[in-house]
C-alpha cells in the first residue's frame, strides 16, 4: 500500500475513532486532557501500524519425482512478500561441506514462471545461476522447473526408479539478499517409496512437510527418498542417534551400531558436549564419499563385508571422520566458512585444521573407543607420511597453500600431467596435528593436549562468539594452552620447511625409520616405539594412544 493511501485510510477513520470514544456529554478539562491523551495515542498506534505493515516473505517448496527413470524431480517454488520489483533467483554453486564449484544451474530445465492470476512472466539469464523475473512489488510468484539427477555421488542429487537422493544445494533456489528467509517444503515420493530422511524439521501435522528457518539450514540437510533400512539406534546422554540407509547390505546390524556408538561417545566424551538435538548417519547407498552437515551425515555405504575386522576398521574410522566433522566444521569453523557465499568459492587457509584435523582425529577416537591396537594407529601415521613424503609437490606448496587452493585443485593436489608441484592437506594435515599435540603433551608435562585446543575453540568461537577463527587465532590458542610459542612447529604449515619427525616422535617414545621399497623404488618409513623411554615419554604415549574410560555411555 503506498503511503498517500494510508493517510486518506487514516484520516477517514479518525471521526470513527472519536465518535466511539467520546460520549456525547460535556468533559471537565480534566477529563477532556485524558481522552485528548488517548486519542493521541491511538493515533500514533494506528499510524505506526500502517507503516510497519510489511509483508514477510514465504518460500514454499514442493517437490515430486513423477517418472523417476527420466531422473527429474520436479520442482514448484511459490513466494510472496518481496519488496523488490527484481528478483534474482539463485542456485548456488557448491554445496557446505564439499570445496568445489559444482555448476548446479546447468541440472536445471523448463523453468516457467507465473504470477497470481497465473500470468506467464519472462525472466532473463543474466549469470548461467541466476534466473532474473521483473515483477509488482510483494505480488506471489509461482516457479516452476525440473532438475536432472543422473550421477551418483554424494554432492549430486541422484533419482532412479529405487531412490532418489536430493542435494538441497543443488535442487532450490534462493533470493538474492533473502537467505534467511524460512522454507517450507513438501516432498510428494514416488508411488511406492515409504521412506524419508533427512535433518530438516518436520511440519506439525503435515504429511511429508519440512521447514528450515533459513537457507543454511535448507542447504546443510540433504534428503534420502525410498524404502530405506532403519538399523537400531543408540542414546547417548538422551540423545538418539540413528543411522538410515539404502541398500545397506548383509552384516550384522547389532554389531556395527555397537561400535559405532563407542566412536561417537569418544567424540563426545572428550569435547564435553552434544550440540544437537538429535542426529542422523544416512546411508545413500554404494560409492565412495561422504559429506557432514549439523545434525547429519550423508555417507556412501555398503555394510557388506563388514565381518571382516579391516573392513570394519575403514568404515568406523569413515564414518568417525564424518561424525568429527559436527565438531571441527559445522562448530569449530574458520572464519571464512559461514556465513556462506554460495555464488562463489569461500577460500580459506584453515582446511588442513577442518579436514586434517579431523583425520587425525578419526584415528584417535575410534582408537579411544577401543577399536583400534597400538598397531593400528601407528600405522594409520605411517600412512601419511609415506605418502606425503613420496609426493614431490611437499617442496612446492605449503599446507595453508593447499587449503587454499583446493578450489582449483581439488582435496587432493593438482594431478594433472607434468611436475607434482601439489599436496593434499587430508595427508599432510594429520601429520601437523600429531605434531601439535606432541609439542603440547611435552611443553605442558602431559597437563594439556591438542583436545584442549579443540575444546577451546569449540567453548570460545563457537558458543560463546559464534564465530569461526582466523590463523592468528588458531596458532594463539595452542600457544596459550601449551604455554610456549609454536613459532617452529607452524612453519610446516606455512612453508615448505622438511618436517623434523625424530624431534617430536621422541616426545612420546617413538622413532623414525627409513628404507627403499624394493617393489616400487619409493621411501618407506616406519614407526617404532623405543625401547628405552623415561616416565614422560611413556605417560605422554599411553595418554595419547590409550582407551579413555567413556562416561557418555554410563
Amino acid at each position: 500500500m503506498e503511503k498517500n493511501s494510508r493517510e486518506e485510510i487514516l484520516h477517514q477513520s479518525v471521526p470513527e475513532i472519536v465518535t466511539s470514544w467520546l460520549p456525547l456529554k460535556i468533559f471537565s478539562i480534566r477529563q477532556g486532557l485524558t481522552v485528548c491523551m488517548v486519542i493521541g495515542l491511538m493515533l500514533q498506534t494506528t499510524y505506526s501500524e500502517c507503516y510497519s505493515q510489511e509483508a514477510t516473505p514465504v518460500m514454499q517448496y514442493s517437490i515430486s519425482m513423477p517418472e523417476p527413470s527420466n531422473h527429474l524431480y520436479h520442482v514448484t517454488l511459490i513466494c510472496s512478500g518481496f519488496k523488490e520489483d527484481t528478483i534474482n533467483f539463485k542456485m548456488p554453486q557448491w554445496m557446505p561441506g564439499y570445496y568445489q564449484k559444482m555448476n548446479y544451474s546447468a541440472q536445471v530445465k523448463n523453468i516457467s514462471a507465473s504470477n497470481s492470476e497465473g500470468r506467464i512472466l519472462p525472466f532473463t539469464n543474466p549469470r548461467k545461476n541466476t534466473w532474473q523475473i521483473r515483477a509488482d512489488k510483494n505480488t506471489t510468484l509461482k516457479l516452476s522447473y525440473d532438475v536432472y539427477a543422473d550421477r551418483k555421488f554424494v554432492a549430486n542429487s541422484f533419482l532412479d526408479n529405487t531412490h532418489g537422493y536430493i542435494v538441497t544445494a543443488a535442487t532450490f533456489f534462493y533470493i538474492d539478499g533473502h537467505l534467511d528467509v524460512p522454507v517450507t517444503l513438501k516432498i510428494i515420493p514416488f508411488n511406492g517409496w515409504q521412506d524419508i530422511t533427512t535433518g530438516l524439521d518436520k511440519v506439525n501435522g503435515g504429511i511429508n512437510e519440512f521447514r528450515a528457518h533459513d537457507f543454511d539450514f535448507l542447504y546443510d540437510c540433504p534428503i534420502l527418498i525410498g524404502n530405506l533400512e532403519k538399523l537400531p539406534s543408540f542414546d547417548i546422554n538422551g540423545v538418539i542417534h540413528r543411522f538410515v540407509a539404502y541398500n545397506p547390505g548383509k552384516f550384522n546390524h547389532d554389531v556395527f551400531i555397537s561400535s559405532l556408538k563407542k566412536v561417537v561417545a569418544a567424540g563426545i566424551d572428550m569435547m564435553g558436549d552434544i550440540p544437537y538435538k538429535d542426529y542422523t548417519f544416512i546411508g545413500i547407498g554404494p560409492g565412495r564419499g561422504g559429506i557432514e552437515h549439523k545434525n547429519n551425515a550423508t555417507v556412501s555405504f555398503d555394510g557388506t563385508g563388514l565381518e571382516n575386522p579391516d573392513a570394519m576398521s575403514r568404515m568406523l574410522r569413515f564414518l568417525g571422520h564424518e561424525y568429527f566433522h559436527n565438531f571441527n566444521v559445522k562448530c569449530i569453523r574458520p572464519f571464512e566458512l559461514g556465513p556462506f557465499d554460495y555464488d562463489r568459492e569461500n577460500k580459506t587457509n584453515l582446511l588442513w585444521v577442518s579436514e586434517g584435523l579431523t583425520v587425525y582425529y578419526e584415528y584417535l577416537i575410534v582408537k579411544r573407543a577401543g577399536l583400534m591396537t597400538d598397531d593400528d594407529l601407528l600405522s594409520s601415521i605411517e600412512d601419511n607420511i609415506n605418502t606425503i613424503e613420496n609426493d614431490s609437490g611437499r617442496k612446492f606448496q605449503s599446507l595453508s597453500q593447499s587449503s587454499y587452493a583446493t578450489w582449483d585443485e581439488g582435496p587432493f593436489g593438482d594431478k594433472l600431467e607434468g611436475p607434482d608441484k601439489s599436496i593434499s592437506y587430508y595427508d599432510k594435515g594429520p601429520l601437523i596435528g600429531m605434531i601439535l599435540d606432541f609439542s603440547i603433551r611435552n611443553a605442558t608435562q602431559n597437563r594439556n593436549s591438542l583436545d584442549d585446543v579443540m575444546r577451546s575453540l569449540y567453548w570460545q568461537y563457537y558458543k560463546k562468539l559464534n564465530r569461526g577463527f582466523t590463523d592468528a587465532e588458531f596458532e594463539q590458542t595452542c600457544e596459550n594452552i601449551a604455554g610456549i610459542s609454536l613459532s617452529r612447529e607452524f612453519e610446516y604449515v606455512y612453508t615448505t620447511k622438511e618436517i623434523d619427525y625424530s624431534t617430536y616422535l621422541s616426545y612420546a617414545g617413538l622413532r623414525i625409520s627409513e628404507e627403499i621399497d624394493k617393489n616400487n623404488g619409493k621411501r618407506k618409513f616406519k614407526l617404532i616405539r623405543l625401547e628405552n623411554v623415561n616416565t614422560s615419554q611413556s605417560l605422554i604415549f599411553r595418554s595419547w594412544s590409550g582407551m579413555k574410560a567413556i562416561s557418555s555411555l554410563n
